[in-house]
């Protein structure tokens, strides 16, 4: 039953990541589009979670940090961007 469920699970995951990507694409503006690909990567660390689960072992752990890790700077970087219009300020040593 529990391996049932996990699977239906993992489908609405995936189209769920398929909605991001609609609005990923086609979004009015960048920041519909940042917050789709920050939605599509807390997305597929949760897909790793659950794949983790139906194969019943902790050696994803490594890779769902990484992946929180990468959405959590990419995230921050793009909205840095819209901001500022530049992600890294060269810094004057003067």
């Amino acid at each position: 039953m529990m391996e049932t469920i996990l699977w239906i699970a993992l489908g609405l995951l995936a189209v769920a990541i398929l909605g991001c990507l609609y609005r990923l694409l086609l979004g009015p503006s960048i920041a519909d589009r940042i917050a789709s690909l920050d939605t599509i990567g807390i997305l597929l660390l949760s897909m790793v979670a659950v794949i983790g689960m139906v194969n019943k072992t902790e050696a994803y752990f490594d890779l769902i940090l990484v992946i929180g890790i990468l959405t959590f700077i990419g995230t921050t970087a793009m909205a840095r961007y819209i901001e500022r219009g530049i992600v890294l300020e060269s810094g004057a040593d003067d």
